[in-house]
């Protein structure tokens, strides 16, 4: 985490908790995007990508060196969402959860074990 010389002033809503409410109001793909663009460096919002293009690869149970085979991904990277998938906050899941029901979930090729 980011460490400061100076204790940033508080606010009446934490800072999380404001860019999180500044997602919400967002419309769509394209205006998430636009805010992610404006948001991030391009490997910050590479990162964030990757890590969301292995979600549909380790919920159809293929391996991690697999994974990583076919994205390029860190398996470390990979491990680190493997883990959260499975608890925390339940954020990924949802996500994944609803994607599926509106048709928009890629299909992914099985492991090769």
């Amino acid at each position: 985490m980011k460490r400061r010389a100076v204790v940033p002033e508080a606010g009446p809503v934490a800072p999380v908790d404001f860019l999180c409410e500044a997602m919400a109001t967002l419309s769509s793909p394209e205006e998430v995007r636009a805010f992610l663009v404006d948001l991030t460096t391009p490997a910050e919002l590479e990162a964030l990508a990757d890590r969301w293009r292995v979600v549909p690869l380790l919920l159809a149970g293929v391996a991690y060196r697999e994974i990583h085979d076919r994205t390029a991904v860190s398996v470390t990277t990979i491990g680190r969402v493997a883990r959260f998938l499975a608890s925390e906050e339940g954020g990924y899941r949802l996500a994944a959860q609803r994607l599926q029901r509106r048709g928009r979930w890629p299909e992914v090729e099985p492991g090769q074990d």
